[in-house]
């Protein structure tokens, strides 16, 4: 890795020490503390609600320093996760050094580092989300000699008193500008954030919502990632949402991923995009074309599509947001550039000759490379997904399409080329199997394929059986088909999820 890139990294460490996330030692960090005047240390770790939970430590000498960086802490297990036994609860959280980074936020110089979650035994907690994830990876290593990498968007309301001036239409937001980006400033501010504590950013922008009511607008955001080897993009995620809420908290606005704030206005997804590799190659594209692995892993998301929504879409306002007309998928399809469908594959500068040299005949050098980004995005998860089950999820779901057989026809079956929501081409559409309409359908979707998703103990039973059981809690059989078009209802359904994870 050279040295430019180094120095040009977010990250206070990375910069520091002088060497990539993935070498930090324990010696690394003790010496970036040191020479820092770091005071304080801060485990983090998420929880069974997929939230970040935190655990101080006061550094009171270099030996307790060595100590809690070599052996971790002691947690209740049951209360951070639901399935843990009180009569058995203790685990271990254990520090993944390249995870550390500066906390922005503190008052007092800290360092925070994730953490996975071990057994009374010394070994990784098979039902723990982040150990689930790393599960789901090796296993499609393993059987098919790829690995997986992903990259999120995440999507935000932002919620503030309403404001007389640049206004902007209802759902004509789309990457608009300051001044009528009331919150440009805000998101800029996350992803320099998110940046230094080691997101890989691609870019951030407006999105198509704005909603006014009242006192109250809402503005709609995107930040979105490059792609990270899994265990990688899960920890980037979830540290970009435990900021998104810590800056909203500073300047006094709610930031929300809800996934619909209110009907007839776009609602929030979390597209996640991926892509196989073998020895650093995508293997999504052969000879400038989808390649037949991409098209089994396309295969392999349809198939597990209903079950998958288990795990991205928990909540029952979810499916409030999946209906036609929005821009979110209702259908299991998938297609080139279509956004009426579930997998959509973008644009990746496969035909593209020096467009840059075109837009500037001034320029003399040639042009660079064009980096192989083909990438598939499934569309239909939201912010209320377990980010590390969710990813393990599709990593599963991979892995079935690329051992299935028939996944080619599969893939074939299932293309669509044309914006299924359009009068015209309603048959298509009804001839498309269909997402589930609610929490409770999703759960039964869980049940089917749980076998899958079980098999070489990469999900644990038993958070098979916590997953319904909480879908099921929610009792939302036939709700979102009761309440389109009640936006009194929906309103209020919005508001008891606003913090959805």
């Amino acid at each position: 890795m050279t040295d430019r890139w180094l120095a040009m990294n977010s990250n206070r460490l990375v910069q520091y020490l002088q060497k990539p996330a993935e070498e930090f030692t324990k010696q690394d960090l003790i010496k970036f503390i040191e020479g820092n005047e770091i005071e304080m240390v801060n485990f983090r770790y998420v929880g069974g609600d997929g939230r970040l939970k935190t655990l101080n430590f006061v550094i009171t000498s270099k030996a307790q320093l060595d100590e809690l960086l070599s052996v971790g802490e002691r947690v209740d297990g049951s209360s951070l996760l639901s399935h843990i036994d009180v009569a058995s609860s203790d685990l271990y959280a254990i520090p993944r050094y390249r995870t550390a980074y500066v906390n922005p936020f503190s008052a007092i110089p800290a360092v925070d580092i994730l953490c996975s979650y071990y057994t009374s035994e010394g070994v990784r907690l098979p039902s723990s989300p982040e150990n689930i994830l790393r599960a789901a990876h090796e296993a499609l290593t393993r059987s098919t000699g790829l690995t997986l990498e992903a990259m999120g968007e995440l999507e935000y309301y932002v919620c503030y008193d309403k404001q007389p001036l640049y206004p902007v239409a209802a759902q004509k937001g789309y990457h608009e500008s300051a001044p009528f980006s009331r919150w440009e400033e805000l998101r800029c501010e996350v992803m320099r954030a998110v940046a230094q504590a080691g997101g890989q950013i691609k870019y951030g922008h407006n999105e198509v919502g704005n909603i006014s009511g009242g006192d109250l607008e809402m503005e709609q955001h995107e930040i979105e990632f490059l792609p990270a080897p899994l265990e990688d993009a899960a920890d980037q995620m979830v540290i970009a949402r435990s900021m998104l809420r810590m800056i909203g908290h500073k300047h006094g606005v709610t930031i929300t991923l809800v996934p619909k704030l209110c009907a007839g206005h776009a609602g929030n997804g979390f597209h996640v995009h991926t892509r196989l590799l073998k020895d650093g190659k995508n293997m999504m594209i052969e000879g400038g074309q989808l390649s037949d692995t991409a098209k089994k892993a396309i295969a392999g998301y349809l198939a597990l599509a209903p079950s998958l929504t288990a795990l991205g879409n928990t909540v029952p306002i979810s499916y409030l947001r999946l209906v036609p007309h929005q821009e979110a998928p209702t259908n299991v399809c998938w297609g080139h550039r279509n956004r009426s469908v579930l997998v959509r594959v973008p644009l990746a500068w496969l035909d593209a000759e020096n467009m840059v040299g075109d837009a500037n005949p001034q320029e003399k050098e040639e042009p660079s490379e064009l980096v192989d980004s083909q990438t598939v995005g499934f569309r239909c998860p939201d912010g209320s997904a377990n980010t590390y089950l969710l990813l393990a999820g599709l990593a599963v779901a991979a892995r079935h399409g690329l051992e299935i057989e028939g996944a080619l026809q599969l893939a074939d079956k299932l293309y669509v080329d044309v914006n299924i929501f359009a009068p015209q081409h309603e048959k298509i559409r009804a001839a498309l199997p269909q997402l589930p309409a609610s929490c409770w359908e999703s759960a039964e979707t869980l049940l089917r394929d749980r076998e899958i998703y079980e098999r070489d103990g990469v999900f644990p039973a038993e958070v098979i059986d916590e997953v319904v059981k909480h879908l099921k809690s929610h009792g939302d059989k036939g709700l979102s088909k009761k309440l389109q078009g009640m936006e009194a209802e929906i309103r209020k359904l919005a508001d008891e999820y606003l913090h959805c994870w």
